[in-house]
């Protein structure tokens, strides 16, 4: 059977036998049905919340509001999108509250991640709410603000907790999320929008680190892990710190970033209701026998940005976020293969910290060592500058994406990559670089001592699924 895997900029054809399960759409499962009417949906969800009274009855003339809405890395920018329907929505049902527009203030919810330019942001939100907010209203969460973060301090876990100001102050916070699989914690929106994306790299470390993510409740995927109940006791410390709750709109999507059930309410009861309807989108049998040979497609950009598939880092934190995913497929000794052109290029604009990170890590025996360099990476005047006012990654947000990626290597019994154009980068990751994909699978079949069993993961880049084994 011939098939074709992302590579760089293409595609690289491979064999693999017949009955190869391959996970995407058509092939190993199907995309459900979106809504008929995500507006109608919507509107629902917000006049009929789970565990809250309506949306419109929270707000009043005097009320200040703050709806935050998740950046470029989920949910997609058509016109029928998670945002530009909710977002309008809300503002009606605010100004049918009394809401002016003056005391409403859109705030992207970047956590670590690069700030969205004004023509970013309009292409998430749509012209109309662009224009009428403007950059004035319409603003990114700066995790190194150091007058737009409030410290609400250490949670019953012991994690830090730190949390944007405006929207800690808002009397009204509304969180837009997207219940989609996510290795993280198994899903993304819920509790994980507002602790992840509006708070800073010293609570995020707290989570996002060796101790929580190499813990044998993170994989495979699961709600009920360590990294889910450090997710949700952030959020109920910043709850209680604030005297409110914040009022979540979350939209389960399907693979082509549409709706397929909206909820709003509380951030428990959103994520009670809306986590099995994902479930049924997300949650994928694979057929026959655990695999023993994990084929990945890895192109040069998705959904961290351009280079994410040649940046060394970042293309092993892809690694190890399959691995998380679809470690229900497969064998308790298993081997990961890997088409990437792996040519070096790190994107310096976009993470001007990686080189270092990369750097650091051929200093080091284990990932995990890496943990001694976060204060002084994370501090760094020159990248915290880049982060606040040049487009760029948090420098911390590379130590978070290492620590996912080491999953791979420690997981697996190999790593091997195909098609790397600058081998020694992946040497540098812990991965063997091999001439072709022939030649990883009967060096794969060498180190398990039997047939090389494949599950082929095509095209990285498009939105994931979990797996588990039929016969598991």
């Amino acid at each position: 059977m011939r098939i074709s895997i992302e590579y760089g900029d293409g595609t690289l054809p491979i064999e693999v036998p017949d009955g190869t399960p391959v996970v995407r759409a058509g092939d190993l499962y199907d995309e459900p049905t979106p809504l008929e009417d995500p507006v109608a949906a919507t509107l629902e969800a917000l006049r009929n919340p789970v565990g809250s009274p309506p949306l419109r009855s929270l707000a009043n003339a005097s009320s200040r509001v703050v709806i935050g809405f998740p950046d470029r890395v989920k949910g997609g920018a058509h016109a029928t999108s998670h945002r530009r329907v909710a977002v309008p929505l809300i503002l009606d049902e605010l100004e049918r509250a009394g809401v002016k527009d003056e005391r409403i203030t859109l705030v992207c919810g970047i956590g670590l991640h690069r700030k969205n330019t004004m023509e970013e942001m309009s292409a998430l939100l749509g012209a109309d709410v662009a224009r009428r907010f403007g950059p004035e209203r319409i603003v990114n969460h700066d995790a190194e603000d150091p007058d737009g973060i409030v410290t609400v301090g250490a949670t019953e876990l012991g994690d830090h907790a730190d949390f944007n100001r405006l929207a800690f102050e808002a009397d009204l916070t509304i969180m837009l999320g997207h219940t989609m699989g996510n290795p993280y914690g198994g899903y993304s929106g819920g509790y994980k929008m507002p602790c992840t994306g509006f708070t800073t790299w010293r609570s995020i470390r707290c989570h996002h680190s060796p101790s929580t993510l190499q813990r044998d409740d993170f994989v495979p995927v699961s709600t009920t892990s360590r990294f889910r109940d450090q997710i949700r006791t952030i959020g109920q410390a910043i709850e209680r710190e604030r005297n409110a709750r914040f009022f979540s709109v979350d939209a389960v999507l399907n693979g082509r970033s549409q709706q397929l059930k909206v909820v709003a309410g509380s951030a428990n009861d959103v994520e009670a209701a809306t986590w099995p309807a994902a479930g049924q989108r997300t949650d994928v049998e694979v057929p026959g026998q655990p695999a023993n040979v994990l084929v990945l497609g890895i192109p040069r950009g998705f959904h961290y940005g351009p280079g994410m598939g040649t940046n060394p880092v970042l293309m092993r934190q892809a690694m190890g976020a399959w691995v998380t995913r679809a470690a229900g497929a497969l064998a308790r000794d298993f081997v990961v293969v890997a088409a990437t052109v792996c040519d070096g290029w790190f994107n310096d604009t976009w993470f001007p910290a990686y080189r270092d990170i990369y750097d650091t890590l051929q200093r080091l025996t284990t990932t995990d060592e890496l943990t001694a360099y976060e204060e002084a990476f994370a501090t760094d005047p020159e990248w915290v500058y880049r982060y606040r006012h040049a487009y760029a990654y948090h420098p911390f947000h590379g130590f978070s994406m290492a620590y996912m990626g080491s999953i791979a290597v420690e997981r697996a019994l190999a790593v091997h990559v195909v098609g790397a154009k600058a081998p020694g980068y992946a040497r540098g990751m812990g991965c063997v670089p091999l001439p072709s994909f022939e030649a990883a699978v009967a060096r794969a079949e060498r180190l398990l001592g039997e047939p090389a069993r494949l599950l082929v993961v095509p095209e990285v880049s498009k939105p994931a699924v979990h797996l588990r084994s039929a016969s598991a």
